[in-house]
């Protein structure tokens, strides 16, 4: 068991911008991480950002400090040491490791996030001019559905290795209250994992909604402790804006909608997080944006995308790859990363997370897109 498994409540600890790196002086968290060092000295088939970046001075320099909270360096190089197919290897126990563990963050978000260097700052904020998103596919000729998502962790709780069971469910009860308040569009249902009843988690399957226990990956990084606790899903009545509660991240905020309305469906999760931060503060860094669970989840943390059908670009995909490039779009098959395309139906997202506003994000998306159609359209 991690350290942070064995650590009695987390306190309200945030990343300010001012490092309060505790000693850590526990011999047998000292021993796993000298073995899992090892480990990954070795392993030359393990091509993750952890393996890269955690040299042996990063290494002598972060293996004795830990967080006000407790959290080492175990606790974030624990998924990947285990996992050693992994392709980033880390994850936050808490948003002050960003700070205590820089020496091997920093780099890994430069790698990741393209050119976002220890000396970038994330800038404030800013969802823009909502109407001025448009229809993509006025027509509905090619875009099956669009869908915007953004990752929120509540101001005062540590993430996933460091919550207790009692945390789990203080943090549920205030984000249902919340929730349960929401009115006009945006008023719907929160269902708890704990509890749920057969009909209604087969309907959530049928859905698309309900989200499993997580992956190997999350349960080596000691993110599923206590589950069910704590965690819930909750959705309107129309099934096009959703929040994820406690899987993951504290929140995903999602709103989605058939067809290529990104303009509608981006507004609507600017509504929901906008209604929702009125009543939760959440976790911000002055330097990386909002804070998350993952490195690969900071800044923005929106994910823009559309499942869109390109059947003649697919034959040949130099201008689709091409295309993808110029507007930093990140392509793959419906089914998630490293799946292929079926019948030329792609999702197509935005990369690029850190170092732009929200605005620019989505608007990047957006321009690739409507160029996509336009190539798709003269082929």
């Amino acid at each position: 068991m991690p350290t942070s498994g064995n650590m009695p409540g987390c306190g309200a600890s945030m990343c300010k911008g001012k490092k309060k790196a505790l000693k850590m002086d526990d011999p047998v968290v000292s021993a796993k991480l000298e073995e899992g060092f090892q480990k990954l000295q070795s392993a030359t088939d393990c091509h993750s950002l952890l393996k890269k970046y955690l040299t042996p001075e990063v290494f002598d320099k972060l293996k004795g400090q830990k967080t006000q909270l407790g959290a080492t360096l175990l606790d974030v190089i624990q998924s990947g040491v285990e996992n050693l197919d992994s392709g980033i290897g880390v994850y936050a126990p808490d948003a002050d490791s960003y700070l205590v563990f820089e020496d091997l963050f920093n780099p890994i978000i430069e790698d990741y996030h393209v050119g976002f260097t220890k000396e970038d700052k994330h800038p404030a904020s800013d969802f823009g001019d909502l109407g001025s998103f448009v229809n993509v596919d006025p027509d509905g000729e090619f875009v099956i559905s669009t869908r915007v998502r953004c990752g929120r962790s509540l101001q005062g709780y540590p993430f996933n290795p460091c919550l207790t069971e009692e945390q789990y469910k203080a943090m549920e009860t205030k984000v249902s209250g919340t929730l349960s308040s929401l009115t006009g569009e945006l008023k719907g249902t929160y269902y708890p994992l704990t509890g749920m009843t057969k009909e209604v988690q087969q309907q959530l399957i049928d859905d698309h909604f309900l989200f499993k226990e997580g992956d190997r990956f999350l349960q080596a990084a000691n993110a599923c402790r206590y589950w069910p606790s704590g965690r819930g899903i909750y959705h309107n009545d129309t099934k096009s804006f959703l929040v994820w509660v406690n899987e993951e991240d504290h929140l995903r905020i999602i709103s989605m909608q058939q067809g290529g309305d990104l303009g509608t469906v981006y507004k609507r999760m600017v509504a929901g997080v906008n209604e929702i931060e009125k009543k939760l503060p959440f976790s911000r860094s002055d330097r990386l944006g909002y804070l998350t669970f993952c490195p690969t989840n900071l800044g923005t943390t929106i994910r823009a995308s559309v499942h869109i059908k390109l059947p003649k670009m697919a034959a040949d995909k130099t201008q689709l790859d091409a295309t993808a490039a110029k507007y930093n779009l990140q392509v793959r098959g419906t089914h998630g990363e490293h799946s292929d395309s079926e019948g030329g139906v792609y999702d197509i997202s935005n990369k690029r997370r850190m170092g732009l506003t929200e605005f620019q994000a989505v608007k990047e998306m957006e321009q690739g897109i409507l160029e996509l159609i336009k190539i798709e359209k003269s082929l």
